[in-house]
């Protein structure tokens, strides 16, 4: 196999092949999910990540996709999700945000798509989002402490933090009734013009993220330091949050 692909429908009718091959009946869904979904995709950065939704006896096998995954990993092919549509129902309650992110970015290439239709209880929604931020606030402190100040250090947990922040976004744009964005400089323009958040800093994490600026320790501490204020002021809103103000 060659390189990560320009564009990933370029791999779509390949890796459809090998697992309809691998599964045959047992394949119910490939669906794209994820930046390669939503138009963030870059070639030879980006992961592109898909579900593969299986049979009950065909997620009893999985173990024979070792060597496809393997191969398919030399293309920047994640480990997909291996899921059961069964699984995904009974999951709505403890895992809105992530399906929400799903549903809002998602591709069917092949089969059933077992997305389209999902619905999401506001309240489930609201203490997840809760939750996460609480949660988040937490390790983004002792991340903070633990990096001594050092940009090299902030960096990558700004990368790996900021994701997991935007899918909250999008959770609670769902509660305000909002169309989510699909794009993640859209998705903060949004949340922060809904929610009263300063846009400025949530763009300047996207660009460090991203690398498209290069800051000094000083002026990296000084967006952490304010990313921590602006996480702070979320969890206190969530807190208080009225979800049948929103759509549900």
């Amino acid at each position: 196999m060659s390189k990560a692909p320009k564009d990933p429908q370029e791999i779509f009718p390949d890796i459809v092949k090998d697992y309809i091959e691998l599964f045959a009946d047992d394949l119910l869904s490939v669906i794209l999910y994820g930046s390669a979904a939503s138009g963030d995709y870059i070639p030879g950065r980006s992961d592109i990540n898909f579900m593969i939704v299986l049979s009950d006896a065909g997620i009893d096998r999985i173990d024979q996709a070792f060597d496809l995954i393997a191969r398919w990993q030399k293309r920047n092919v994640a480990t997909p999700l291996f899921l059961t549509e069964a699984y995904v129902n009974t999951s709505l309650d403890v895992f809105p945000i992530e399906y929400l992110s799903f549903q809002n970015n998602h591709r069917l290439v092949y089969g059933k798509d077992i997305l389209e239709d999902i619905s999401f209880d506001s309240e489930f929604v609201r203490l997840q989002c809760e939750r996460e931020i609480k949660g988040k606030m937490l390790l983004l402190r002792e991340g903070f402490l633990e990096s001594r100040g050092k940009g090299r250090n902030l960096q990558p947990l700004i990368a790996n933090s900021l994701g997991a922040l935007i899918a909250i976004f999008n959770g609670l744009l769902h509660l305000k009734g909002k169309e989510l964005p699909h794009h993640h400089r859209d998705i903060i323009k949004e949340f922060c013009e809904a929610f009263d958040m300063d846009g400025t800093v949530f763009s300047k994490l996207l660009d460090v993220k991203e690398k498209k600026v290069k800051l000094s320790d000083k002026d990296t501490t000084g967006l952490f330091k304010d990313y921590l204020k602006e996480v702070q002021k979320l969890w206190q809103m969530v807190d208080t949050l009225n979800t049948e103000e929103g759509s549900g």
